[in-house]
């Protein structure tokens, strides 16, 4: 395995990123003395949860799959994807861990920063936006920052169920759905 200097630089950066971003929401709240449920991060699954999850992974991610199958050549290959078993298998990893870190910090603790200072429309915009250009440090696409619209839906989940958790499965869902089915730019 051909391994260079900069690859392992920006694994170490991207471990420490990951690290600040999974621990730093529940370091905040112990330092200020805040509860972690303010913040959302108490997990759980309350009344009509689970039906908000489905219905926003439907409504999202069926019209999405149909369109990956018509996707303009000209933007990129569309269809499923058939990556190899430990392709796959890294992937899902990668995207599974993404989801409970990205949702802890950008919809745990940022949103609800945001939220007490320009309520809940305006944060969860914000927190989406962020999101969004974050994600051009994994891979500088345009197709990156269409991150955004799930980031809406996973910031709608956040604050009408109080808890990260129904937004961390939304995102997994999403994130093992674009192994296969994101259009490979």
């Amino acid at each position: 395995m051909d391994t260079t200097f900069p690859d392992i630089w920006a694994a170490a950066l991207g471990f420490l990123a990951a690290a600040f971003m999974l621990y730093f929401p529940y370091y905040w709240c112990r330092r200020r003395g805040e509860s972690e449920e303010i913040y959302g991060l108490r997990w759980f699954m309350g009344r009509g949860a689970w039906r908000d999850t489905v219905l926003a992974t439907v409504i999202t991610l069926v019209p999405l799959t149909f369109m990956s199958f018509y996707w303009p050549r000209a933007w990129g290959i569309g269809g499923p994807f058939r990556p190899s078993a430990w392709v796959a298998v890294n992937h899902l990893g990668g995207g599974l861990a993404a989801a409970f870190i990205e949702e802890i910090f950008f919809r745990g603790w940022m949103q609800t920063l945001c939220v007490r200072k320009w309520g809940v429309c305006a944060a969860i915009f914000f927190t989406s936006a962020v999101f969004s250009l974050c994600h051009l440090f994994v891979a500088p696409s345009w197709i990156r920052l269409a991150t955004f619209f799930p980031g809406l839906v996973m910031g709608l989940l956040r604050h009408r169920n109080g808890s990260v958790l129904p937004a961390i499965v939304y995102h997994g869902v999403c994130n093992v759905w674009a192994v296969w089915w994101m259009p490979q730019i």
